[in-house]
């Protein structure tokens, strides 16, 4: 199909280069199934940015379908590996979003990863959605931070709820619940400050946040989502396992997937934190954050073309 699989196919071109090529040629570079295939294979894994333990299990679930399967030939193998990626990668999974009342979605991740940008496209694919939507310029540490979220409010034509730089982030985001509640909206995004330098500081800034929206409104916030940028390889896996010991995170939205040749580390987040991978960017468009889905991910990587049809 043309559309979003196309370009999320083309988008993975340099991973599926680094990545796919390399795991091909060891396959078709030998005679036989053995020991030494499985190193190589395990070594290409681990320097295509799919992460130590993640590559260790792929391999090993690997030679168990081989030996159920009663496999000898090499060039088979890459079917099989794609199926234990989509395997691994789990099924697609759903934005939790509140039945009655504002659903608050909590945005965290570093400086630089493209946070702002992914909350001005969200809050775009939820307002044409019908949706009515606000934003709240949590990152308070930083002017250019609000001045950002400004911008893109503006061009999604959503409300910006803010405070002076400084000011305590959890009293932005108790603003924004309040406008919520009041104004009846359905989706409150916040962002929130990306400081990496002291932890204790940043796990406390984001607990309190998060008090003061359940309090507000029992059960939110409905989803913590943590922004990575795909290009960064390792350091993304070593941030979703800091933000995930400190910010309670329902969710990973991966972005810059296009044009980089580390991909593969959506395996090594899934496989590693267990978090799942709910949104994907693949370009600069407005439309070119989407949901996340495996099945199609693994066939894109891989250069299938047995996609069902558009999302």
């Amino acid at each position: 199909m043309a559309g979003f699989f196309a370009k999320l196919k083309e988008g993975l071109t340099k991973t599926r280069q680094n990545f796919v090529e390399k795991v091909e040629q060891v396959f078709t570079g030998r005679k036989k199934i053995d020991e030494d295939l499985y190193e190589e294979l395990e070594e290409v894994l681990i320097r295509s940015d799919v992460g130590v333990t993640t590559s260790f299990e792929l391999v090993e679930r690997l030679r168990k379908e081989v030996k159920q399967r009663k496999l000898s030939e090499p060039s088979e193998l890459t079917q099989v590996l794609q199926e234990l990626i989509a395997e691994l990668l789990g099924e697609e999974v759903q934005l939790n979003i509140a039945e009655q009342g504002p659903s608050i979605i909590l945005i965290v991740g570093v400086n630089g990863v493209g946070k702002t940008t992914t909350i001005g496209k969200l809050a775009n694919r939820f307002k044409n959605e019908g949706k009515r939507v606000i934003l709240a310029a949590g990152d308070t540490f930083r002017a250019a931070a609000i001045d950002q979220l400004e911008v893109w409010g503006e061009r999604c034509g959503v409300e910006v709820i803010k405070q002076k730089e400084g000011a305590d982030p959890a009293a932005v985001a108790y603003d924004a619940v309040q406008a919520a509640k009041s104004r009846n909206i359905d989706v409150v995004i916040v962002d929130t400050a990306g400081r990496l330098h002291n932890k204790v500081n940043l796990m406390e800034e984001l607990r309190k946040v998060k008090r003061v929206i359940e309090r507000e409104i029992p059960g939110a916030p409905q989803e913590v989502l943590l922004v990575l940028d795909a290009t960064t390889g390792q350091n993304a896996l070593q941030q979703a396992k800091l933000f995930q010991e400190v910010a309670g995170v329902t969710g990973i939205v991966l972005t810059k997937l296009d044009g980089t040749a580390k991909g593969g580390v959506v395996l090594g987040i899934q496989g590693e934190t267990r978090i799942p991978v709910k949104w994907i960017g693949i370009g600069e468009g407005m439309d070119d954050l989407r949901p996340f889905v495996p099945k199609d991910f693994a066939a894109a990587l891989f250069g299938r073309a047995d996609e069902e049809g558009e999302r």
